[in-house]
């Protein structure tokens, strides 16, 4: 705000009893642009072919300055030297580009301004569609610089890896692993979790926005869920989320829990079940323990599972990353028997459209009413150009395969995007949209740096069922 006018005439009766005029109107300049702030000008990127915006899009000035879209696809420009002056942008994105020009550099130029709007429209070069991050902070943080999306709430976290979710009581659970906070950084590390309606999105085009109920603490801090051996060290890991009903036809929400050691592997493998009345997990069972002259054992129900009934008409449950490797009964008693549980043979590789054979590393499996077949959305191990970074989707009669063609629908540059997990509850049962969600990290990757806000977050993608360019995997299993 500019100062009033008898501000501006007693500074300069002042002035000039006291100091020289020149060296007073620089006092003035200075003073009065204290008190402006610069207004951001915005910037918004959109898919070219549909004009959805694109979230996690790198824009880059000459001076190394970089910018990323928030959920929106927005960015609030703000930097003071470049307000008013022509300035080129370089445009990096997973799964989205612009042409090249004559010196082979991707982006744009223009005059940004106090207030002003500007919008690019980028070529997709994936088959799914990035709908935006699901976890996190500063979501929507880009547009609230522009007084935008200012109704979206803030969750408290900053980070969450690899989602496990289950449908119980009337509502669709989710949980995550190591939790990364603000106030330090180590965060929470035995599963935070929350709940949404079955259904929580009510459009399945950007921009998403997921709002998750958390578990939280008296002073309504997120909390973690699954402390299960509060005495004993090393983080917490829950899989094989699901809920299941025993002889008495109560619904139990139960997982199977880790205990880490360093660097990354299990000192002890046991069953948990969800206490509805503390909203914690508590152990129910050890399967195995380091130490105790046992070999781990090979049978976990581990992974996302599924339900499934097989030709002759028995139900089964059965658990896996991505392809099933367990089945059991779907009954509580039945997984909380490890004599009752019984292997399945998983595929080692599965081939693209040239024959080349795609090694899976995580992902799920799920039915797809749609396609009336089984479908897969997976990662690849030693995937190109991203090590651990590249999904494909395959379609099979049945859950247990064979599997036919994989094709690949997204790709990264360099970052990890691992345990995909599809999300056939949340979109209609008969709607050809297919969601699914994984996270993306620079940890385990070749990327120089990790990703202001985006990094060791849920990133939520769609792929519609009816794309032509899905053919090669809806042509027959092989």
């Amino acid at each position: 705000m500019i100062p009033p006018i008898p501000f501006l005439h007693r500074f300069n009766r002042v002035r000039s009893a006291t100091q020289p005029g020149w060296i007073a109107g620089l006092t003035l300049l200075s003073l009065v642009a204290s008190t402006l702030a610069i207004e951001p000008c915005r910037i918004r990127v959109v898919d070219d072919e549909n004009g959805w915006p694109v979230p996690l899009v790198e824009l880059t000035t000459t001076h190394s300055v970089s910018f990323f879209t928030d959920n929106a696809g927005v960015v609030a420009f703000d930097l003071p030297e470049l307000m008013g002056v022509e300035t080129w942008f370089d445009v990096a994105a997973d799964g989205y580009e612009m042409k090249a020009d004559g010196f082979g550099y991707r982006g744009f130029r223009f005059t940004p301004v106090p207030g002003g709007d500007h919008e690019i429209r980028l070529t997709r070069t994936i088959i799914a569609k990035r709908l935006g991050r699901l976890t996190g902070g500063g979501i929507f943080g880009e547009s609230q610089k522009l007084g935008e999306q200012l109704d979206w709430r803030e969750s408290g976290i900053l980070g969450s890896d690899s989602v496990q979710n289950a449908m119980h009581r009337g509502k669709l659970f989710w949980a995550w692993g190591d939790t990364i906070l603000p106030k330090y950084p180590l965060g929470l590390f035995h599963m935070t979790s929350a709940t949404t309606a079955i259904q929580p999105l009510t459009s399945f085009e950007p921009p998403i926005k997921l709002q998750l109920d958390y578990f939280r603490d008296d002073s309504g801090k997120v909390r973690v869920v699954a402390n299960v051996a509060p005495k004993d060290s090393g983080p917490t890991w829950i899989s094989g989320y699901v809920s299941l009903p025993d002889r008495n036809g109560t619904e139990r929400l139960v997982g199977c829990y880790s205990k880490i050691k360093p660097p990354l592997s299990s000192y002890r493998i046991g069953l948990c079940v969800w206490n509805d009345e503390t909203e914690n997990f508590e152990s129910t069972n050890i399967l195995w323990e380091d130490g105790d002259g046992r070999a781990e054992p090979k049978l976990v129900p581990v992974g996302h599972p599924v339900f499934w009934t097989d030709e002759k008409g028995h139900g089964w449950l059965l658990f896996g990353d991505p392809f099933p490797t367990i089945r059991m009964k779907p009954t509580y008693e039945s997984w909380s028997n490890p004599d009752e549980w019984e292997s399945v043979e998983s595929p080692g590789v599965l081939h693209d459209q040239n024959g080349e054979e795609v090694k899976p590393h995580r992902g799920s499996v799920a039915w797809n009413e749609f396609r009336k077949r089984w479908v897969t959305v997976f990662g690849q191990i030693q995937g190109d150009p991203s090590v651990l970074g590249e999904l494909w989707y395959a379609e099979s009669d049945s859950p247990l395969g064979p599997w036919g063609t994989a094709v690949k629908v997204v790709s990264h540059r360099a970052h990890t995007f691992y345990n995909p997990r599809i999300h056939p509850e949340i979109s209609p049962a008969d709607s050809p949209i297919l969601l699914f969600e994984g996270t993306y990290t620079q940890t385990f990757s070749k990327a120089p740096s990790k990703t202001p806000r985006h990094d060791y977050n849920q990133i939520l993608y769609r792929l519609d069922l009816d794309d032509p360019k899905l053919a090669a995997a809806q042509g027959g299993a092989k």
